[in-house]
């Protein structure tokens, strides 16, 4: 069995190679389920942000899936040659891969350094993998282990204090950026959860004049309700932004919602006044040279790095305290990985081991002997010998397990096994073995 994860994130590629190999919900579902026909015997979990595309795997087969496999669908999946974005991936396998999926999960591999949002979609991650039946045993305790190393780094570090979102950072960089937001007109454009983290920070830092614009009106409705701002029609997008000196947005979609030639007309009719667009969405919601265009600041999500690294700094006793934990639950994990085997492996000797003791009961046995009234006293003592001496070979094996790993133990079982099924396979064997 091995444990692959291939990927690709905001450290090691720019965000408009991340945009086109991003996963929505149904893309997610529709990827596992094809996962899953084409590698039968294989567990999968795909994970897709903002900032991340990653496929974890698990496969029982010597030459499963691997990360060329992997590689491969990806770029059927998404109709894009593996040249034009092989170099910005990478691999993980076995405990490597159990790190990083631990490290994710807590945050410690985001561009910002704490932030919550990341275990809630590693969560929904697994939860789209369960709903297909694509995870089983392996995947499952690894996701399983990874929520609860999050959940004990955040409750005992201060990791997650503090402005530690991508909407926080956007907002901070808009404060940086705009001297007096307070007095500024903010539109963000998106309310989901994204969405509402910008509307909070906003709020925080004092803006007072926000309006929300999402596709489903009732949802802006809500949003706008739980936070006493301003909400408009989808169709009204482009009149907010006219008159805006401040646009956030995180709307999921597929494709540009705003390209440059018809945005030319928007800062037309604003007169060139200027507007500052922070767009933290992948894919990305502003064609990148709209930034161009005379009057016009865009940001994208790559663009908060000098902010983040503030962050990180900030943070560095936790990030090191958090590291620990990742590394103590990663051998946690791969002691049982390791040790999955030995179960069956213990049980194989076991009967190998009852087997030599009926076997020399049976030899004993024989002629004259045949019908002694002791035969039933004999066995008992036989069995109570072959339990005892296994039972030293147990606690033996257990030794070896915790100084060694589990991986030593096993190979020192599968050892024990074959030379068992030697001696119990007949006389003729015992005798060699004796010779």
């Amino acid at each position: 069995m091995k444990i692959v994860v291939l990927g690709l994130n905001h450290k090691t590629a720019p965000v408009e190679i991340r945009e086109k190999l991003a996963f929505d919900a149904v893309e997610t579902t529709r990827a596992l389920c094809e996962l899953k026909n084409r590698f039968r015997q294989a567990e999968f979990v795909l994970i897709s942000t903002c900032n991340r595309v990653e496929l974890y795997c698990a496969d029982k087969r010597a030459g499963g899936a691997d990360a060329d496999d992997l590689t491969k669908f990806i770029s059927e999946f998404h109709n894009i040659k593996p040249e034009k974005f092989a170099e910005f991936l990478y691999s993980y396998s076995d405990a490597d891969a159990v790190r990083h999926l631990l490290t994710v999960a807590s945050s410690l591999d985001s561009m910002v350094v704490g932030e919550a949002q990341i275990i809630g979609q590693v969560k929904e991650s697994y939860k789209l993998a369960c709903a297909v039946k694509s995870t089983g045993k392996i995947l499952n305790r690894l996701f399983h282990c990874a929520f609860a190393t999050s959940k004990k780094i955040y409750t005992t570090t201060s990791i997650s204090y503090g402005r530690v979102s991508i909407a926080g950072v956007a907002v901070e960089l808009a404060k940086q950026l705009f001297a007096d937001i307070s007095s500024a007109k903010v539109v963000v454009i998106g309310a989901g959860e994204m969405g509402q983290l910008i509307v909070q920070h906003l709020l925080q830092v004092g803006a007072r004049d926000i309006t929300v614009v999402n596709r489903s009106y009732e949802r802006g409705m809500s949003v706008a309700e739980q936070y006493g701002i301003a909400v408009r029609k989808w169709e009204e997008v482009e009149d907010q932004l006219i008159s805006a000196n401040i646009a956030i947005a995180s709307a999921t979609v597929q494709d540009y919602l705003f390209r440059k030639a018809p945005f030319k007309k928007i800062m037309d009719t604003r007169r060139r006044s200027t507007l500052l667009i922070i767009d933290i969405a992948v894919p990305r919601n502003f064609e990148p040279s709209i930034n161009k265009l005379d009057g016009v600041y865009l940001y994208s999500v790559d663009d908060l790095a000098e902010v983040v690294e503030q962050n990180r700094k900030a943070r560095e006793r936790d990030i090191a305290r958090g590291m620990e934990i990742v590394f103590e639950n990663v051998t946690d994990f791969m002691d049982w990985f390791g040790a999955r085997d030995i179960g069956p492996l213990i049980g194989q000797m076991k009967e190998k081991f009852a087997q030599i003791g009926k076997n020399e009961i049976e030899q004993f046995f024989v002629g004259t002997r045949q019908e002694a009234s002791c035969k039933e006293v004999m066995e008992t003592m036989v069995n109570r010998v072959v339990n005892k001496l296994l039972h030293c070979v147990i606690k033996n094996v257990n030794t070896i397990a915790k100084e060694n790993g589990a991986a030593e133990a096993a190979k020192l079982v599968d050892s024990i096994v074959r030379q068992a099924e030697k001696i119990s396979s007949g006389p003729d064997s015992n005798e060699d073995e004796q010779s």
